[in-house]
C-alpha cells in the first residue's frame, strides 16, 4: 500500500505495529480528509504489516487505520488515535496491493485484517476494502471496539468473516475508567447483533493489574460473551509497557508507568473464568 500526495513520506508498510507515526497527513486539506471519509476513496492508515498470526487465522496482513474515538489508559498506538497520523492512500491503490498480496494469503490459510486505532471510524473505506477482499476470495477480519458498528449495514457486516471486538469493560462505570467513554451500550449493542445475525466471533480482552483484573468485571464479561453463542474464541492479553515511550513522544500523561504486565498466575486465573462459562479461552 502506497502513500498519496507526500514526497518522501515514511514508507507505509512498518517493521512492527509500534512504530511511532505523527503528522503524516497534516498537509492534506481538511476538506479532502471529510470526502474521503465520506466516500472511501481514501483511508488513513498508520502502517500495515505482513506475516502476522495472532490477528485472526492462519497468516494475515493486518493494516491499522489511524483514528479513535477511546482514550484506553493501557493504549499501546496512542499515535494512532488521532487521524492526520494517518497516511493518506487511496482506495484503488489499497486494493491494487492487496492484490499482489492476495493468492499467498490464501496458501496460508490467513487473509487481511483491519485493526487501529478504531477502523470504523473510516467506515466507507473499510466496507469497500472487505467487498474487495471478498471479490478476491480473502478471508477478511475486523479488530473493532464496536462502539461505531452501526456505520456498517448487515450487508456489509456479511463481508466480514471474522470480527474481534475489544471489550474493555462490561459496566459503564469500567469502560469509562479504562476508555474515557461512560457509553458502552453500543458495544453490547454490537456483540447482540452479531449474535442475531450468525456471525463469527473472537472476544479480546486487555488484562492489566489494578485497572481491568476486576473479578466482578470478568465474570459479567465472561457470562455476556458465553449468551451469545457466536465467540469463537476469547483471547486474555496481558497488559505490556511496549507502548510506553510514545505516551512519552507525545506529551501525553501516562498513569501506568508503574504497572506492572500480569503475572501467569494472574493471565491463568482470568483465562479460567472464561472457561468456566464455557468459552474456549487462551
Amino acid at each position: 500500500m502506497a502513500e498519496a500526495g507526500q514526497d518522501k513520506a515514511p514508507a507505509l508498510e512498518a517493521a512492527n505495529e509500534f512504530e511511532l507515526r505523527v503528522g503524516l497527513s497534516r498537509h492534506v486539506p481538511e476538506m479532502n480528509i471529510r470526502t474521503g471519509l465520506a466516500t472511501g476513496e481514501i483511508g488513513f492508515l498508520h502502517s500495515f504489516t505482513t506475516g502476522s498470526a495472532v490477528d485472526g487465522p492462519g497468516i494475515r496482513l493486518v493494516a491499522w487505520l489511524a483514528g479513535c474515538m477511546f482514550r484506553c489508559r493501557f493504549c499501546h498506538n496512542p499515535d494512532t488515535w488521532t487521524l492526520t497520523n494517518g497516511l493518506p492512500v487511496p482506495f484503488e491503490r489499497a486494493v491494487e496491493e492487496l492484490r499482489t498480496y492476495a493468492n499467498g494469503l490464501k496458501v496460508m490459510g490467513g487473509g487481511l485484517t483491519l485493526s487501529g486505532g478504531e477502523p470504523l471510524m473510516q467506515a466507507r473505506f473499510v466496507a469497500r476494502l472487505f467487498a474487495a477482499a471478498k471479490a478476491m476470495r480473502v478471508h477478511t477480519a475486523i479488530e473493532t471496539n464496536g462502539f461505531y458498528a452501526e456505520r456498517l449495514s448487515d450487508e456489509e457486516l456479511s463481508n466480514i468473516d471474522l470480527v474481534i471486538l475489544d471489550m474493555k469493560g462490561f459496566t459503564p462505570a469500567q469502560h469509562e475508567r479504562v476508555t474515557g467513554v461512560v457509553d458502552n451500550a453500543r458495544v453490547i449493542a454490537f456483540g447482540e447483533r452479531l449474535a442475531r445475525l450468525k456471525r463469527p466471533m473472537w472476544l479480546r480482552f486487555v488484562l492489566v493489574p489494578g485497572l481491568t483484573d476486576v473479578p466482578g468485571e470478568v465474570a459479567a464479561l465472561a457470562d455476556y460473551a458465553a449468551g451469545l453463542g457466536v465467540v469463537q474464541r476469547v483471547e486474555v492479553l496481558p497488559f505490556h509497557q511496549m507502548g510506553a515511550f510514545k505516551w512519552a513522544r507525545l506529551g501525553l500523561d501516562y498513569d501506568l508507568e508503574a504497572t506492572q504486565p500480569p503475572s501467569a498466575q494472574q493471565v491463568a486465573a482470568a483465562i479460567g473464568v472464561f472457561r468456566a462459562a464455557g468459552l474456549d479461552a487462551c
